[in-house]
């Protein structure tokens, strides 16, 4: 167990196959060496064993909370669901904001462990530090917006008051590989399967009810300090500053126009770097500003609800009314993100605003990852184009918005040939049809909206990051497009493996907390440092944390050695990289490609990997002291594989 501030020592271990629930406090150790949340969950998902078949009963789904969740930290409303990914093979964690990590916390829990599977589809209620399982046969098939109203009535609870529910829809029910988990809030731990994994269990929703039991800080001095410091850097940063900066302003999308300008949009399933590119190519109308945080804001912004302890309020809620074959579709949700737009509308062939906000909802409400949804269909757009889906019965047609509406619902349904090969996600469509050059999958995971022909931190960044092609494992934008912490030059590849593992450290970090990472526009290590000893009643130093940080990493690429995943597997889809498939960058990108052999080479000296792989010394200096070790050693090559 744990006396640790900011924890409730109290975690529910849930058998859904027996319907046994158990309740177990935390190790301390554990406490200290993974902090919560995202450390934490990869610790209980390793212990598990990475052999486990992701939609298999066996598989580990850890819905987990960290020390500062829930506390009077800003931006403190976060929650992981980490679990073995069943898109990529790999350990995942995906995080959502909103209240339902704060009231997770509140009603009692530091994280609940799911394993097995229900005989009869099922929804888990959280209150009073008790867990109890209840039928679902009746919310089987209904989308996530149903589904929540429904359970609002049953459960006797008021969302947005003391309710917080997080459920799946036909995506994550029919196992679509980037099925997702949403809450009341149209918030989404949208990446790596987990709905998928969620569906496998039969399990429909997870309703928290709770009052307000906010932790206290164990050392209230020190807190404040850092509290106040990091509200400070908050209110002064010119991207998180309330009511001014450009978070606060445009939400997410405030980046589509910068995104454009430095032509380090992808475009076209990735063939051009912006849609000017595009357009002055092909000659067609097409134009990113349409869909930016600027626009969105001046036409269909109806609102701007906040997560729990949050003064930034980056969600956009939007409202539109859009003709679909004959009948009016209007549309009230959240939130109009960037990535979702870029993959649903330039990445696919176009910039249609309105369509594109009845296909985030329609996502939202199917429980399917915006980003993945819109890069599948693009993948299957330039297949089209070129014959490679001859064999299914339909084909799909570049920015045709009117079919992308119908294909979400078909794919979570998996409802026609096109639409169940799509759920299979991008590597397993690439190999059925022979299509790895028309992929934009890293480790079976699709690319966010950053070019790494552009952002060369980006493209190593995609390459190395442990749950696939991702930009939150270390969001390196922040220093190429917004200088913070200070100025690089995106088009250098020079120094982008060192400043990315810095970012991944950071970043494991306040996934641990579980805090925003839009923090990180404006606080820093010592921020981090006084909450984290004021909150939990530590005393660990900066270089101490930033360790914790490297420990929680490796962890997790010490997890994915295990299951089978070497530097081989840390590479970037062929358009972006010198070769035969290479398509180089135009505009401001111009002739750009991403050297990441050379980033590679610095990230592992960096990390003191051996070819993606952790050595055994390593494991040792940053004591992770569990499972067999990869049987690698400084200088050597990975092991071979036992016969």
């Amino acid at each position: 167990m744990t006396e640790l501030g900011g924890y409730h020592d109290k975690v529910a271990r849930v058998d859904l196959s027996s319907g046994d629930i158990a309740y177990e406090g935390i190790d301390d150790e554990d406490a200290k060496k993974y902090i919560g949340a995202r450390g934490l969950g990869v610790k209980y998902v390793f212990d598990q064993g990475p052999d486990v078949d992701p939609l298999g009963p066996d598989n580990l789904l850890a819905f987990m909370t960290g020390p500062l969740t829930g506390t009077q930290t800003v931006m403190s409303g976060r929650i992981a669901v980490v679990t073995k990914s069943p898109l990529t093979g790999t350990v995942t964690d995906s995080h959502h904001g909103g209240w339902s990590g704060a009231r997770l916390k509140w009603s009692g829990f530091d994280g609940l462990l799911f394993t097995g599977k229900a005989e009869r589809p099922s929804y888990a209620v959280v209150e009073d530090g008790e867990l109890t399982l209840h039928d679902a046969e009746h919310l089987w098939g209904k989308g996530v917006h149903e589904t929540i109203e429904e359970l609002e009535g049953e459960v006797d609870g008021s969302l947005g008051k003391n309710l917080s529910i997080m459920a799946i829809g036909p995506g994550g029910e029919n196992e679509v590989r980037y099925g997702c988990i949403i809450n009341e809030d149209d918030r989404a731990s949208g990446r790596g399967g987990t709905g998928a994994v969620m569906g496998s269990k039969n399990l429909k929703a997870v309703v928290v009810k709770s009052g307000t039991r906010m932790p206290k800080p164990a050392d209230a001095d020190t807190f404040k300090q850092g509290y106040q410091q990091a509200m400070q850097l908050i209110r002064e940063s010119e991207v998180t500053a309330p009511n001014e900066g450009g978070l606060s302003l445009y939400g997410t999308n405030v980046l589509m126009n910068a995104g454009e300008e430095l032509d380090g949009l992808p475009t076209k399933n990735g063939k051009y770097t912006s849609t000017s590119a595009m357009r002055d190519a092909e000659g067609v109308d097409i134009d990113s500003e349409r869909v930016s945080g600027e626009n969105v804001r001046e036409n269909i912004l109806v609102d701007e609800p906040t997560c729990h302890s949050c003064p930034v309020a980056c969600k956009k809620e939007v409202e539109v009314s859009v003709m679909h074959k004959g009948e009016e579709l209007n549309v009230r949700g959240e939130s109009y993100e960037y990535e979702s737009a870029y993959a649903l509308g330039p990445n696919s062939g176009h910039t249609e605003r309105d369509e594109i906000a009845v296909m985030i909802d329609r996502c939202n409400d199917m429980g399917v990852d915006t980003i993945e949804m819109g890069n599948m269909m693009a993948m299957a757009m330039e297949m089209s184009e070129q014959g490679k889906l001859d064999d299914l019965s339909e084909q799909l047609d570049w920015g045709d918005t009117e079919r992308m509406i119908d294909l979400i619902t078909e794919v979570a349904n998996r409802d026609g040939d096109l639409a169940d090969a799509l759920a299979e996600g991008a590597n397993r469509v690439a190999e059925r049809f022979d299509a790895y050059d028309n992929s934009l999958a890293v480790k079976g995971q699709t690319i966010a909206a950053y070019d790494p022909r552009c952002m060369k931190g980006m493209g190593i960044g995609y390459a190395t990051s442990n749950r696939g092609a991702c930009h939150l494992r270390g969001y390196t934008p922040s220093a190429e497009i917004l200088g913070i912490p200070e100025k690089h030059d995106p088009h250098e590849w020079r120094g982008k493996g060192e400043l990315v593992a810095l970012f991944q450290d950071m970043h494991a970090i306040s996934d641990s907390f579980d805090i925003c990472k839009f923090n990180a526009f404006a606080e820093g290590i010592e921020e981090y440092v006084l909450q984290y000893n004021g909150m939990t009643g530590r005393d660990v130093t900066e270089e101490e944390l930033l360790e914790t940080g490297d420990r929680i990493y490796t962890l997790e690429r010490y997890y994915n050695n295990l299951a089978g995943f070497d530097g081989a597997d840390d590479s970037l889809p062929g358009r972006f990289v010198e070769g035969d498939e290479a398509m180089p960058g135009q505009g401001a990108s111009e002739g750009q490609l991403c050297e990441l052999d050379e980033m590679k080479e610095e990230y592992y000296a960096r990390r003191q990997w051996v070819d993606g792989v952790v050595p055994d010394e390593r494991l040792a200096e940053l004591e992770i002291d569990i499972g067999p070790g990869t049987g690698v050693s400084r200088g050597d090559s990975p092991a071979p594989a036992d016969d």
